[in-house]
Order: structure tokens, then sequence, then C-alpha cells
């Protein structure tokens, strides 16, 4: 999966050979389908919020200036149209203590590592949409600030300060019951 495959498939696209944009799917499905799924934490959700995003990608595909990798333009467009589809019906979560109540129960000395990892994971979904959107990207798509920011359509210094906030929301609420958390630092 290179750049010049992407860029290929898109000229072939462009020119009428539908079976290129078969490829770019078939390229992209696993991730975009993963992006949503942090979104909604629902998998038949995602695949059809996947669906939604490559369809708008398809529809606005000579919009891609090429001046950011391919990846980078359809991220934007699958995290925006998730962003959308989660205003209009939003993912069942819980209130960040209770799930923190729910983890608290779960452990009898301490949260083994999956516990733990999935702790962090229904806290991160519970935090206001601003900050678990930049963490999902920086975090679980080990996307860096500038692909983060790219995708979200933020400045980066919007983005730092977003995963800052999200950080601190996430290191106040969750030691007490997590130990200390460790996030890496954005500098």
């Amino acid at each position: 999966m290179g750049v010049h495959d992407d860029s290929e498939d898109v000229d072939k696209v462009l020119a009428g050979d539908l079976s290129a944009f078969e490829r770019i799917v078939s390229r992209w499905q696993g991730p975009l389908i993963n992006l949503a799924y942090r979104f909604c934490r629902d998998h038949s959700r995602a695949q059809d919020m996947a669906q939604e995003a490559f369809l708008k990608a398809y529809r606005g595909l000579r919009g891609w200036r090429r001046d950011a990798a391919f990846s980078t333009w359809l991220f934007s467009i699958a995290t925006n149209c998730y962003r959308t589809h989660l205003r209009r019906i939003p993912a069942a979560t819980l209130p960040l203590d209770t799930l923190l109540q729910i983890a608290d129960g779960r452990r009898a000395p301490g949260l083994s590592d999956p516990e733990r990892n999935q702790a962090v994971r229904l806290a991160v979904s519970a935090l206001p949409a601003k900050y678990r959107d930049a963490l999902i990207l920086f975090y679980f798509h080990d996307m860096d600030i500038a692909g983060a920011a790219r995708s979200l359509n933020l400045p980066e210094g919007t983005v730092k300060a977003r995963l800052s906030r999200g950080r601190e929301i996430l290191r106040r609420k969750l030691p007490q019951y997590l130990g200390e958390l460790k996030l890496k630092e954005v500098r």
C-alpha cells in the first residue's frame, strides 16, 4: 500500500475506471472501519459509517489537491463524516464517572492490562467530542499532530491544546481506579 498506488488509482477513477476505486476501498476499508469503531463502539454502525465516508470520498475525488497524502485526505473526510453522523445520532456512551465505577467494581486488587485498556478506551469515548476526536486520532491511530490537525481541519495548536486538556481530564478521573496513567506528551 503506497502513495503511488493511491495516486495511480485516483487518476484511473477520474479517467472513468471504477474498478480502481474498488482497490482504494479494499486498501483503506479496514483502517476506516477501525476509525469509525473508535468513534461509535459499534461494529455494524462503524461499517455503515465507513461506507458513507467512501461515498463522500468518491464524490469529492476531484477535490484531492495532492498537497497532502491521499490517506490524510481520506481520513479527514472520514473524520468529518463520522463527527457529523454522531451529532445526528450520538453513540451510546456512559458518563465517565459511571465508567469509572464499573471499572472500580471489576478490580479485585487491581485491573489486568486488558481491563485497564478497556477502561481507558471507554473513558476516552466518554470525553466531550472535541477532546475524544483528537485523542482517538493521535493515540489510537498513531497520527502525528500535523495529520490529526489536517483530519480535524484545525490548527496544530488547537489539536495540541485539545490533547492536553483531554489527557488532563483523564488524569484527574482515572488514577484512583487505574493507577498512574502514562500518556505520551505532545511538545
